[in-house]
């Protein structure tokens, strides 16, 4: 899929556990985990609203496009 969620960056950079936004935002740890790996077919504007609001940054920090042909030849780009 051509878009990346890097949730898991945001949460390392800011240091904080999944758990640690589940409680900050009421949004389930299942609903975050399948979010933060990918597997969420959809995302609702409130829950990106609350999740940057919580961990400080936008949208474009958790939500990032990669060109289709470069995600099928494993040419993510992930920041450090």
């Amino acid at each position: 899929m051509p878009i990346v969620v890097n949730l898991d960056v945001m949460l390392a950079r800011r240091k904080w556990k999944l758990s640690d936004l589940s409680d900050a935002i009421g949004v389930t740890m299942a609903n975050l985990s399948i979010l933060k790996t990918g597997k969420a077919r959809a995302v609702r504007f409130t829950t990106l609203a609350a999740i940057c609001a919580a961990l400080e940054c936008q949208p474009g920090d958790i939500l990032e496009f990669v060109e289709p042909e470069a995600a099928l030849h494993g040419e993510l780009h992930k920041e450090s």
